[in-house]
């Protein structure tokens, strides 16, 4: 910690002042500004792992429904460990980021094998598991195991990097070892779960990207950024390459009350997600310009072109288009593709999103079909 001994001693003040005055402060607020979770004081290790997993990339807001759906459904390891994957993919649908949920299901099936049902309780045993990054391991270890190791998350990075002025890009590798360090030195040894969740809370609610609370923040006398007009400024981010794009054109295929599904087997985007059969291109010209008419059999009836969807995902924007193919009965069906023929009327093609889980922009078409 010898760069930061250098900043304490130039304030003329100690590093044990500092970090006393920084937790006090912190303690103070996090008092003051309850925000009340389900999951904030539990101590069953599983409905943490949950929580956790579930607000990766997602806002509390958006993922306090499914951490509900989750724990109702599935109420121990051993019960998610039991279900099919397509039924959480479903009860999953509509968070993104479907990694998660394929990570989640295959952690849930180990503890419940391997480790007889036993949530592991080391931080090296946690972060073992499939989908748990350094993050969610200390914030496993600590809320449920009270073990000393302190959450570095953006809402962190973001509160280190203005307190203490650091214009280390966060983003870049070096900002890791950097920001850990200076975390777990602050880190509330004898009592990391209050020091960490009121972190979180600090950041989310106080320490904001933007309109940050720093006039009610009670440790704004020694934050850097605030006492050098830099709040705007911090933490630095390198700029984001641009999202690429991609095009797909999905076939509906239908043959008398009969729809063709296949579920997706890439190493790719929506892995494990039911999708209609699908062209991609690699221009958006050539995106606009293709018609499914060619690629079937004469005496096939192909519709019109539907408008175009869109799905921003986080490196890569997805657009796409589908037309309606139906089949008369003397076409054979089972040259299609290996996938699943679904007994869905044709005035109910949107009640397959009930059944399956699909990618959202699947799903934005499906809802639109009265």
């Amino acid at each position: 910690m010898s760069e930061r001994h250098s900043v304490f001693e130039a304030d003329g003040m100690s590093t044990t002042t500092e970090i006393s005055f920084f937790r006090s402060g912190l303690y103070a607020w996090a008092s003051s500004n309850p925000r009340p979770m389900p999951w904030k004081g539990e101590k069953d290790p599983y409905k943490i792992w949950l929580s956790e997993i579930i607000l990766q990339q997602t806002r509390v807001e958006q993922g306090l429904p499914y951490y509900e759906k989750f724990v109702q459904r599935y109420p121990t390891v051993q019960q998610l460990a039991e279900a099919p994957e397509d039924e959480v993919f479903k009860l999953w649908e509509g968070l993104g980021y479907y990694t998660r949920a394929r990570n989640l299901h295959a952690a849930a099936r180990y503890i419940a094998g391997e480790l007889h049902g036993k949530f592991p309780s080391t931080y090296a045993a946690i972060r073992d598991l499939k989908g748990v990054g350094d993050y969610t391991a200390a914030a496993i270890a600590s809320f449920g195991f009270n073990l000393p190791h302190a959450v570095l998350d953006g809402n962190v990075y973001r509160i280190l990097a203005r307190y203490f002025g650091i214009e280390t890009p966060t983003d870049l590798p070096a900002a890791k070892k950097e920001f850990s360090k200076l975390a777990q030195e602050l880190l509330d040894e004898t009592n990391p779960a209050q020091f960490n969740q009121a972190m979180m809370d600090f950041g989310a609610m106080c320490c904001t990207p933007a309109k940050p609370g720093c006039l009610t923040c009670p440790m704004k006398k020694n934050c850097r950024a605030f006492q050098q007009n830099r709040v705007d400024e911090l933490p630095v981010r390198i700029k984001k390459a641009a999202r690429k794009q991609r095009y797909f054109l999905y076939a509906v295929v239908r043959q008398g009350q009969h729809t063709f599904i296949r579920k997706r087997s890439d190493q790719d985007i929506w892995k494990g997600l039911y999708e209609f059969p699908c062209l991609e291109f690699d221009d958006r010209k050539a995106f606009e310009a293709a018609d499914l008419r060619a690629y079937f059999p004469a005496g096939a009836q192909v519709s019109k072109k539907s408008e175009t969807y869109r799905q921003i995902l986080t490196h890569r924007e997805v657009l796409a288009n589908f037309q309606e193919i139906h089949l008369p009965p003397e076409i054979s069906a089972a040259e299609m593709a290996p996938g699943l023929w679904v007994n869905c009327s044709p005035t109910l093609l949107n009640e397959l999103e009930k059944k399956f889980a699909f990618p959202g922009i699947i799903t934005g078409f499906l809802k639109k079909i009265i």
